[in-house]
């Protein structure tokens, strides 16, 4: 992984953590990197493999000259902050947001026009090497820009380019939003299967461990989810059965496309 220069990662909580561990873990050298976080007591394991900490922008050497800005703050820190990195854009630094909502507009507003950006959603399954990122970039990111900001996010997972900046709020419904309806699939199940009798702590282990089985399933498996699907489901059997209730005209499609619907309308309204 050649950066062509020193990467300054600004923000390092589950998503920036998960992402610095990813580079390590790559090649990136420790040396190259410099974190912006206010407290270095989390970063103690990195630090002491030679990955530099500043608390602030203030705490940064006066003469680093980054190639790449990595922003992984929150989004509503995103604001304060970023005017303190103009400096380095200035100075041809190019930058890579996965904060949720901020447009490439709204950087080139605080950086400048000139600057390249790329805008990436992640999701949360990053922290375990199985994140889905979308990236999209504005007219000033070239080639090498994109090459470099996916192998940066492929660290954590598999990753994908959009054209239309547009498409990220339906990313960001279907993959950024995605894990917490899935956590809400297995709450359910667990309580249908109480429903039905179960115990509780037996309910739960089954919606978990099913859940985790199903995703690696169709995580390896080369065949559509549709076929994994009719796979499990036996003619006249009790699957089919459920899945009668699921697939009806009111079931669990026409929920979820609400649902997503719903998402992606606020996302836009966050932008």
């Amino acid at each position: 992984m050649n950066l062509g220069g020193s990467l300054l990662l600004i923000g390092c909580g589950k998503m920036g953590g998960a992402l610095l561990e990813g580079w390590l873990s790559q090649g990136l050298r420790p040396g190259d990197i410099w974190v912006v976080e206010p407290s270095a007591g989390p970063l103690q394991g990195v630090i002491s493999r030679g990955v530099h900490h500043a608390p602030d922008a203030g705490g940064l050497p006066a003469e680093l000259n980054p190639a790449l800005m990595v922003f992984a703050l929150k989004p509503q820190m995103l604001a304060a902050a970023l005017p303190a990195y103009k400096a380095f854009a200035d100075k041809g630094a190019a930058a890579l947001s996965i904060a949720a909502g901020w447009r490439l507009a709204g950087f080139e507003d605080v950086l400048g026009a000139r600057t390249p950006v790329v805008r990436a959603m992640p999701n949360t399954p990053a922290a375990v090497g199985r994140g889905m990122t979308v990236l999209c970039a504005n007219a000033r990111a070239d080639a090498k820009l994109r090459a470099i900001s996916g192998e940066l996010l492929a660290a954590v997972g598999e990753t994908a380019w959009v054209d239309d900046e547009g498409l990220i709020d339906a990313v960001t419904a279907v993959s950024g939003g995605g894990p917490a309806y899935v956590f809400l699939l297995i709450e359910c199940l667990a309580k249908a299967g109480v429903e039905a009798g179960l115990p509780e702590d037996l309910a739960m282990q089954c919606a978990r461990v099913t859940v985790a089985g199903a995703g690696e399933l169709v995580h390896i498996a080369s065949e559509p989810a549709s076929t994994l699907r009719e796979n499990v489901t036996s003619p006249g059997g009790t699957t089919l059965e459920a899945l009668k209730i699921l697939m009806a005209e009111d079931g669990l499609q026409p929920l979820m496309t609400r649902a997503v619907a719903a998402a992606t309308a606020r996302s836009k309204e966050l932008g």
